[in-house]
């Protein structure tokens, strides 16, 4: 970024003064624009689907309805419109996406949040510490960055499952034994999701290596001030120097690095979900909407809508993600 952008200014400030980082983000109108999409998006997918009827996602007999096709009771009434359509069961294709998009938003947010968390922790420590640590674990993320990713998710997903179905097992096992009626009703919810817990932590497992690597070569710069050197002399404890004083000068970094985690955990969940490896029924996300759009095209019969729905949802979502990640990095490194 050139100096003179830097010396824009903000409404009643100094013409001499920079802009913070926040007001170069407040002036870029794509991201503000992307920041309005992502804010309408999650609202829209948790919120709307609960308070619509409950017959969208009930099979009828209009199936394979085109858009606007208006669903009626066996009375002849009109139960609902069907804006986008339906799918082969006669559910509707609306009501659909939006739980689609609850779920890989849910899948895309928790799995970076724990991408954030070990790489964060891992680029801390390799950044702060250095010599055979810093080598150690940086040569466990080269290793890493060197096997395939589907592959090694493939193999987390097969080593996870045994393991989390013996464990629902044993917990709703002693929950019976000892009468634990609620417990045991929370374990059964968890059964039809459990697929998705493991995504979660197999796809935030393998997204912290370029986390890693940018915060490491943050705290490298960080540790040759001059405040750390003061804390180190006031004698404060490594940790303390790491949370209180090197964590906090690293927040704009993460928040730019985890925007731009989520949109590529997200394709990562919709590939899974469309060769069938990911999320599973009731449960459904944008890659299985796809992955049922893709199998109901043929050269005779066009269901547009069925693939057309999905695929613009998680395309506007995921473009909307990587502008403001654009923009949030732009603003906050200047250099």
């Amino acid at each position: 970024m050139s100096s003179a952008a830097l010396s824009i200014s903000a409404p009643g400030r100094a013409a001499a003064e920079p802009l913070t980082g926040w007001e170069r983000l407040k002036l870029d109108r794509v991201a503000m624009v992307s920041l309005f999409i992502l804010v309408l998006s999650a609202v829209i997918c948790f919120l709307l689907p609960p308070l619509m009827d409950a017959a969208r996602n009930t099979p009828s007999a209009f199936t394979y309805s085109p858009p606007g096709t208006q669903v009626t009771g066996t009375d002849g009434n009109v139960i609902y419109n069907a804006w986008l359509g339906t799918d082969a069961r006669g559910r509707d294709v609306f009501f659909r996406v939006l739980s689609g998009g609850r779920v890989s938003l849910v899948v895309g947010l928790c799995a970076a949040a724990v991408s954030l968390f070990i790489g964060t922790l891992v680029g801390m420590t390799a950044g702060f510490y250095g010599g055979k640590i810093d080598g150690f674990l940086m040569r466990i993320v080269d290793v890493l960055y060197a096997n395939p990713r589907v592959l090694f998710v493939l193999i987390l997903i097969s080593a996870l499952t045994g393991p989390l179905n013996i464990w629902i097992t044993d917990a709703r096992n002693w929950a019976e034994a000892h009468n634990y009626m609620s417990l045991k009703t929370w374990v059964d919810g968890t059964i039809p999701y459990k697929r998705t817990i493991i995504l979660i932590f197999c796809l935030g497992f393998i997204e912290w290596l370029t986390m890693a690597r940018i915060v490491r070569g943050q705290v490298l710069v960080l540790k040759e001030q001059q405040f750390i050197a003061a804390a180190r002399v006031l004698g404060q404890s490594q940790w303390k120097i790491m949370i209180r004083h090197l964590l906090p000068n690293l927040w704009t970094v993460i928040l730019t690095y985890l925007t731009l985690t989520v949109p590529v955990v997200v394709l990562d969940e919709s590939f899974l979900s469309f060769l069938g490896l990911g999320i599973e029924e009731p449960a459904s996300s944008w890659g299985t909407l796809l992955k049922e759009g893709a199998s109901a095209l043929n050269p005779l019969v066009s269901r547009w809508w069925l693939l057309v729905s999905p695929a613009a949802a998680m395309g506007i979502t995921l473009l909307a993600l990587n502008f403001l990640g654009d923009a949030l990095r732009d603003a906050f490194d200047v250099r």
